[in-house]
């Protein structure tokens, strides 16, 4: 059976299932105030799924074997989740509502509520350790929020998997001070139980955590001054805690290279990947590498070089976001080649390595959407285009697009 045809078949269905869930909904009072009408961001999630996730799957896929510990031990959100915890509990308990934390990526990092609830939950694998990502579980509040950025809610048969047409979902992005998507908060509860003021209430939780994520003094842990995160792709931007990290090109060059390779390097392999054959002197590469330990409040080990403090890198994001097969994150984030201005010789290697395994993951998506962004950013490359022009159905107006791209590499 075609995308096509599977997707109107799917359609038909969960018409079918929303005219029937329809006048329960609204027999059961407040929470009928959505409409009747079948959302465009919802046919379009399904189209987006159907190639990736069967609609009969039984529950969400497990991340790091479902042992987020440390991820949570390490996440921004911990600490003003922390803060919260009792009013998150409080609300999760009164309301009959399962609330969870997620990562950037959809991975369920943190949840509370009653115990009913949860173990109802924990059937679809809606606890620590479960990935929510729309490439992974299909259409779901989650992973709407996280491809929008914006507050997002779906109802029962509105999910592309069937085991959740029990439920309903509410959940809105956590953004941190420097506006980047850190995760979601989301609030779930079977279909019979929703209420409208429950969105109001995530958008208030979120508020509240954006506002201790602003607030919050840098972390002091063994003389560091906080988190550290990387923006190394198309752009070259270190961040304390939101704030400019103050350190020189090259030492942008040493931290993005450790946390790319989070074993660490002895101390020649690291002055090789930073000037190959250049003769420099190692009086000059150890001035380089105790700049930035001051800079991390130590944060560095001193005889085989490798991060003690908490840092966050998109390349890092990327490569964990192939390895789980979600080239919709992988490509979201990347946005230009590593550390564009570089010639160190371990950055040229690390850059080449991220856009050959970005473009190959493209190439072997059945997913249009892939092949098209890719080629916004590449428009010589002609076999992106050709593989564009295979997976576009062939009354899907976007071909025109691939073509020209297409037509226009050839020429070149």
């Amino acid at each position: 059976m075609s995308q096509r045809s599977d997707l109107r078949q799917r359609r038909a269905t969960l018409e079918s299932e929303w005219s029937r869930l329809v006048p329960r909904l609204k027999t059961a009072g407040p929470a009928s105030s959505g409409a009747d009408a079948l959302r465009h961001e919802v046919t379009e999630s399904w189209a987006r799924s159907l190639s990736s996730v069967d609609p009969g799957r039984a529950s969400a896929p497990v991340t790091d074997g479902g042992t987020v510990g440390h991820r949570w031990a390490n996440s921004p959100l911990r600490e003003p989740v922390d803060g919260l915890a009792d009013e998150l509990r409080g609300v999760a308990d009164d309301a009959g509502f399962v609330t969870a934390v997620t990562d950037e990526s959809g991975t369920i990092l943190w949840t509370c509520g009653g115990r009913t609830m949860r173990r109802r939950a924990e059937r679809v694998n809606f606890a620590p350790g479960g990935w929510w990502h729309e490439q992974a579980m299909g259409t779901n509040a989650l992973s709407l929020a996280l491809r929008t950025g914006r507050p997002s809610s779906v109802f029962s048969a509105e999910h592309l998997v069937t085991a959740l047409h029990g439920w309903v979902c509410y959940c809105a992005p956590v953004h941190g001070p420097d506006g980047r998507v850190l995760g979601v908060l989301d609030m779930s509860t079977t279909w019979d139980r929703s209420n409208p003021l429950a969105m109001s209430t995530v958008r208030s939780l979120v508020s509240a955590i954006e506002a201790r994520l602003r607030a919050e003094p840098p972390r002091q842990a063994h003389g560091s001054p906080g988190r550290v995160h990387l923006t190394c792709l198309g752009s070259d931007q270190a961040l304390c805690e939101g704030r400019p990290l103050r350190v020189r090109p090259r030492q942008l060059e040493i931290l993005t290279l450790l946390a790319l390779e989070p074993d660490g390097f002895p101390s020649g392999r690291l002055r090789e990947a930073l000037y190959g054959e250049r003769p420099v002197s190692a009086s000059t590469f150890k001035a380089e590498i105790s700049h930035l330990r001051r800079a991390l409040g130590g944060g560095i080990t001193t005889r085989r070089y490798a991060l003690t403090t908490p840092v966050s890198c998109d390349a890092v994001d990327v490569l964990r976001a192939l390895e789980n097969g979600d080239v919709e994150t992988a490509l979201r984030l990347y946005r230009g080649p590593l550390l564009p201005r570089s010639t160190a010789p371990g950055i040229e290697e690390w850059r080449t390595h991220l856009e050959v395994a970005v473009r190959e993951a493209v190439l072997a998506s059945a997913h249009p959407e892939h092949a098209l962004r890719y080629g916004e950013r590449a428009p010589y490359d002609a076999e992106v285009h050709e593989h564009a022009l295979r997976v576009l159905g062939r009354g899907d107006p976007r071909r025109a697009i691939a073509a020209g791209r297409l037509s226009t590499a050839l020429r070149d």
